[in-house]
């Protein structure tokens, strides 16, 4: 082979073997931005699944081996077509603690409380900023604007404020990808006692 053939040859696969260490060194440096997955979104996939907000954000099937998942409604909120049952909630309110069927609804001294719809739809998160979806799950007000109504329980702010700004954008990121579903979930009630002490008078 001719010297220069061989220069020729020699090159290429230098080359080759640089970019196919740059390559791998940019997915390894993906890896450790991404908490070891290969991308922000798949990071968030993971952190919402094992932050277990679909325990609440997703409504629930009962089965003969308990509540699961309803996977066509992902993370879309308490379902706004299933009513409060018929129950006493001043007997519940006061020193006990109800959940719905679906585990998207929940009764406690609080009142009552709705789990919110996080799919990309207009009523759910679609117009939420990313600094917004921090500010919820960090400060615990209400759609992340400061200002609005604090988050009720179960929503568990003492643990979601100590994710990482990474974290919270990576979660935020996978939201955004999910399948987005119309459902506007109710607003929250007050407790019983103080919603019929802010009530008028019937008139006579």
């Amino acid at each position: 082979m001719p010297f220069k053939s061989m220069l020729y040859t020699a090159s290429f696969f230098v080359f080759v073997l640089v970019f196919s260490q740059c390559n791998n060194d940019q997915k390894t440096t993906a890896a450790r931005s991404f908490g070891g997955y290969e991308s922000q979104v798949k990071w968030g996939e993971h952190l919402m699944t094992v932050g277990g907000c679909g325990d609440c954000h997703t409504p629930k099937k009962l089965t003969p081996q308990g509540p699961v998942d309803d996977s066509s409604l992902m993370l879309s909120g308490h379902p706004a077509q299933f009513p409060l049952p018929d129950i006493d909630r001043s007997l519940l309110e006061s020193r006990n603690m109800f959940a719905s069927q679906t585990l998207t609804f929940w009764m406690g001294p609080w009142g009552v409380s709705f789990a919110a719809n996080l799919t990309p739809d207009s009523t759910g998160t679609l117009s939420w900023t990313e600094e917004q979806f921090i500010t919820a799950l960090r400060e615990g007000y209400s759609k992340g604007i400061k200002g609005n109504r604090k988050l009720l329980p179960p929503m568990p702010v003492e643990a979601t404020r100590h994710f990482t700004d990474d974290e919270l954008k990576a979660m935020f990121a996978y939201i955004k990808t999910i399948k987005p579903v119309k459902n506007i979930v109710p607003q929250p009630l007050p407790p019983s006692g103080a919603a019929s002490a802010a009530a008028p008078p019937a008139s006579k």
